[in-house]
């Protein structure tokens, strides 16, 4: 075995996942070769890491993530759901990995001992009118298989949520919670003691073909493609696979293939029920989603530490990895405003958007929008909390790219590389169901 990946098997129990990821990126020689190289260490990444080293424990992997430690964007900053697969078009491929990673998600928690709570989900019907939305979408979770989907009225509404208000709810018991950020350092965990190395604070500006062999290899060319940081300092693999998230589209062009869809980000900003009101939400409460417009609205979330979400709203960040109203980046709003697909999707959308700006500015229209559900939420009931930017990917015309999207390219590097280009919610749920099927892809990609 490699010094460096015995090293990171026997680190890990001394160190800890954070220490560890400093001790490797401490450790790491300025040349590593390894077999394929996973470029981004949130839960997507470091979950086809671990299915990948399972299937081929003689092959050398490597994840590389860009911070001081994993899990650090969206993988950290969710609302910790474990879907059911409900709202997903039947037949897609977002249905049925969501279908099949919730209950492999249950399994991998029971085997690893990581809490999480079947809360269960109601979709509230508050109007008459959205009756026939719902029992719509009740017809879609049976179609994709989700697990004991029942419809129930306003009275068993009360029953289940004693503060809920709605003439009509899609009840999904099988719905739950976790700390994803817990599952996520729980896979790098998996993947290290079987032989893999994290590297963390290595952001990855450029790959491409070697030119030559490095001179202390005895490998020649075996290892033909050359990744490098923003320090500098490299590293030669054979295969690259990205799962980048928010950079995806950046990623994808560092390699030669194409920018397309476009990574645009949108922030999403949550409230909190202080503590002593908690008590008003047992699971998580959402809305009957509106066809006319992009994303799904406010809800009520319960999360693992015994507080309360509400939210979020979705607006567009400045900054890729902007969680507060003031974060900006020049280069990433440059990105954002001159693609032509943002301003389709705002000018189909600009009344929807006008109404989430003006909800992220003043509270208490976002706890309008909650007292239909809860009418005894008021705003001294609430204050401002975490806030996530969803990478969301759009076609040229305005299009929300909503499956998931796999890509490659052609050469003697794009031939090598496979990107992950669109993991949209709900891939924390998905991320072993994924890895599966990112797994399949490298083997018949990459001849593994």
């Amino acid at each position: 075995m490699p010094p460096l990946l015995l090293r990171a098997g026997r680190a890990w129990g001394r160190l800890g996942l954070p220490g560890l990821c400093r001790a490797l990126g401490h450790q790491r020689r300025r040349s590593s070769t390894f077999d394929v190289v996973v470029v981004g260490g949130g839960i997507v990444g470091l979950a086809s890491a671990r299915e990948l080293i399972l299937r081929h424990p003689s092959l050398t992997f490597s994840v590389l993530e860009k911070e001081k430690e994993l899990a650090c964007h969206q993988s950290g900053h969710n609302s910790g759901v474990i879907h059911s697969g409900i709202y997903y078009t039947p037949g897609s491929l977002k249905a049925k990995l969501c279908v099949q990673g919730a209950a492999l998600c249950y399994e991998y928690c029971d085997r690893k001992g990581i809490p999480y709570k079947q809360c269960g989900k109601l979709i509230v019907a508050v109007e008459q009118e959205e009756i026939p939305r719902l029992k719509a979408l009740y017809e879609r979770g049976l179609l994709n298989n989700v697990r004991d989907l029942k419809l129930i009225s306003a009275k068993e509404i009360q029953a289940k949520e004693p503060f809920c208000r709605g003439v009509m709810a899609l009840d999904s018991p099988y719905t739950g919670i976790v700390n994803y950020r817990q599952v996520a350092q729980s896979y790098a965990e998996d993947f290290q003691e079987a032989g893999g190395a994290v590297l963390t604070d290595f952001e990855v500006t450029d790959m491409e073909m070697a030119k030559e062999s490095p001179s202390e290899s005895e490998d020649g060319m075996k290892y033909p493609v050359v990744v490098r940081n923003s320090k500098g300092e490299e590293i030669r693999c054979q295969h690259i696979v990205t799962c980048a998230g928010l950079y995806s589209d950046r990623l994808s062009e560092i390699s030669g293939c194409s920018r397309e869809p476009r990574i645009v980000p949108f922030r999403g900003d949550y409230l909190v029920l202080k503590p002593e009101k908690c008590y008003m939400v047992k699971g998580n409460i959402y809305p009957v989603p509106d066809p006319r417009f992009p994303f799904l609205g406010v809800h009520f979330t319960p999360r693992m530490d015994g507080s309360v979400w509400l939210g979020p709203n979705a607006v567009l960040a400045f900054k890729r990895e902007g969680y507060k109203l003031y974060d900006f980046s020049a280069r990433d709003f440059i990105d954002a405003v001159v693609y032509s697909g943002l301003w389709k999707l705002v000018f189909r959308n600009i009344s929807y958007g006008m109404s989430e700006i003006y909800r992220a500015c003043f509270l208490s229209a976002q706890v309008k929008q909650l007292q239909k559900f809860i009418p005894e939420v008021t705003i001294s009931d609430i204050l401002r909390g975490p806030s996530g930017v969803r990478a969301q990917a759009l076609d040229q015309d305005g299009n929300l790219v909503d499956d998931f999207v796999f890509d490659g390219g052609t050469g003697d590097l794009g031939s090598r590389v496979l990107h992950v280009r669109n993991a949209p919610s709900p891939a924390a749920t998905s991320s072993l169901a994924i890895a599966k099927m990112i797994a399949d892809e490298v083997e018949r990609r990459f001849g593994l």
